[in-house]
């Protein structure tokens, strides 16, 4: 019942955790049916014609005895059966989360063509806790719940046969409840997954555009579109919650029912004669503890569901495959040469984004990419870095083809600036680390003394200086400085900048170009710019027009053409010295 083999042979370290558990429950149970045997055996020497008088205070010191002996041994068990169910969920959530990690490694910087990242955090965070109850929780009582009725039955066969065997042939009317109710338990958990994981999207969606919402003032419509989904969610959740409560009710019928059978006909039993008054206390006492176990494993059983219903979902990531590449080459790549052959992409078919483009960047190089905005500029960047596949055409990195070289070995030669790079939350110190772990200080401050970051960073804390997430505690040039900074520092022999000094100030801009313009002269570097004199010294300028490549050449004989690019150019002179002109007039 709710076994997952695959899921507990994936978590196999909680195995030893759950049988610990198990046994510490049932030596706490076996002290519990010690004291209540103690208890109606000292009621029994109250009898006047029990025939076990012997010394009363004698007997009530032995009795005090065993019962705090008792329930110090149960306090004991139950300390070290929760040390075991903590355990077991601690391996669990380290287990799965790392798992779910290097699934996340594995597919690269691609995964969202699989999966949500909202998804992802959802499954990797609540997902993972409700599994966490499962083992800590469910599996462990499920052993017990098959335990704890038998060692019971067996002990009460030795007072009467005909109550033991009533009670225990009760108890599987508990579990034949839970059965009743979880098919539709487990199609209505679906939905609730489902309809959870759809309002966290459309939450982490609203969250990341709010500023756009706000601008094109659109936050009210965004907030009855997610009013709509809470209203969705709060449906299933009360359909869930009305489902678990329909089905305790049903388990605590059955437990209660069973537990006054059991007593019903140990009654009787003593009545007929067939057992004394201090058995029959005995059976009474005990009764209850035939359906407690089973009726608390029913109280886990929606957790449970739940914990299966969210293993779905990590098993539908953990099973993604990534496309197919080929066969993975050997042999680096010798060259730093980049190349597109006849290569055509599209998001979805409604709409071709790339056709049959063609793109050299020869090793040493510094190539251009320009064109108007929408174009597919940045999808092309996005292809060369492997995060999108081609629908027709190859790309090579050093004449072998880009998907079969493992992508660790393409992160060595390729660095990637976007004009949004991310920073991470921590120190300077700590996001330059990334670009290369084992960096000296003289490394790092070289990088920042190139990008003009050391004056400012001298001012603060130094290669210590706390960065906010996105840096936000820096301007927008200090970021973009800051994402070149360590982009120097990985050192790879190609570069690829996407917008890099868009957003900024004029002066971050001139200093960054300052510092691509240099690092061309010994690297391999791709320039992707909409403002046309950043690439005016680019050996090779490629003009993209509506997802194709209209023109190749350097500057001074593109403009002489007099096609797109030239227009293009034309376009931007007049407005950067519109202002100009127009200062000049109002001197004259």
């Amino acid at each position: 019942m709710m076994m997952n083999k695959r899921l507990i042979a994936m978590v196999g370290e909680s195995k030893k955790y759950i049988a610990g558990n198990v046994i510490f429950q049932w030596l706490g149970m076996l002290a519990n049916i010690l004291m209540m045997y103690s208890i109606t055996g000292f009621l029994g020497t109250l009898l006047p014609d029990s025939g076990r008088g012997g010394d009363f205070y004698q007997n009530i010191k032995r009795l005090v005895l065993v019962v705090v002996f008792c329930i110090l041994a149960r306090f004991l068990c139950t300390l070290l059966s929760n040390r075991m169910s903590f355990l077991s969920a601690k391996t669990v959530k380290k287990t799965l989360r790392q798992k779910i990690y290097e699934k996340l490694l594995a597919l690269g910087s691609s995964y969202q063509k699989y999966v949500a990242s909202s998804e992802v955090v959802q499954i990797a965070v609540e997902g993972v806790d409700q599994l966490e109850t499962y083992f800590g929780a469910y599996l462990p009582q499920f052993f017990y719940a098959m335990l704890a009725p038998l060692t019971l039955f067996i002990v009460l066969c030795f007072v009467n046969v005909p109550a033991a065997i009533v009670l225990l042939v009760c108890v599987p009317m508990i579990p034949m409840a839970i059965v009743f109710v979880q098919k539709w338990a487990k199609k209505l958990l679906s939905k609730y997954w489902g309809q959870y994981t759809a309002l966290g999207d459309t939450f982490l969606e609203d969250l990341q555009g709010l500023t756009t919402l706000k601008i094109y003032q659109a936050d009210g419509y965004k907030s009855e579109k997610m009013d709509e989904e809470a209203e969705k969610f709060r449906k299933i959740t009360m359909k869930v919650l009305t489902m678990q409560l329909n089905s305790i009710t049903i388990m605590d019928i059955v437990a209660y029912g069973g537990a006054a059978l059991g007593m019903i006909v140990a009654i009787l039993q003593y009545r007929a004669g067939h057992i004394d008054l201090t058995g029959t206390l005995f059976i009474i006492l005990l009764s209850a503890d035939f359906f407690i176990p089973m009726r608390q494993l029913g109280s886990f059983f929606h957790v449970a569901m739940n914990g299966m219903a969210a293993s779905d979902k990590i098993f539908a990531l953990l099973d993604v495959k990534k496309e197919e590449t080929g066969e993975i080459a050997e042999e680096v790549p010798q060259t730093n040469d980049l190349c597109m052959q006849d290569l055509s992409f599209s998001y979805d078919e409604s709409r071709q984004i790339l056709v049959h483009i063609n793109l050299s960047v020869k090793s040493g190089q510094f190539v251009a990419l320009v064109g108007a905005s929408g174009c597919g500029k940045s999808t092309i960047a996005s292809l060369f870095m492997g995060r999108n596949t081609a629908d027709q055409g190859q790309i090579t990195l050093g004449g072998l083809p880009l998907a079969a070289i493992p992508e660790d070995v393409r992160m060595q030669k390729i660095t990637y600036v976007s004009h949004d790079a991310y920073l991470f939350k921590g120190s300077v110190r700590d996001n330059l680390l990334m670009a290369k772990e084992d960096a000296t200080e003289g490394e790092m401050w070289k990088v920042l003394e190139q990008t003009k970051l050391a004056d400012f960073l001298r001012q603060e804390e130094g290669l210590d200086t706390k960065l906010l997430e996105k840096a936000s505690n820096l301007s927008g040039g200090q970021r973009q400085r800051m994402a070149l900074a360590r982009a120097l520092l990985h050192d790879s022999p190609i570069y690829i900048f996407d917008e890099a000094t868009s957003n900024i100030d004029v002066e971050s801009e001139n200093d960054i170009m300052e510092q691509i313009i240099a690092l061309a002269k010994t690297k391999t570097v791709l320039l992707i710019s909409h403002r046309l004199a950043n690439v005016v010294g680019a050996d090779q300028i490629y003009v993209l027009e509506k997802g194709q490549i209209v023109e190749v050449g350097q500057h001074e004989s593109l403009l002489q053409e007099q096609k797109t690019y030239a227009s293009l150019w034309q376009a931007q002179q007049e407005l950067e010295n519109y202002g100009k002109s127009e200062k000049g007039g109002a001197q004259a």
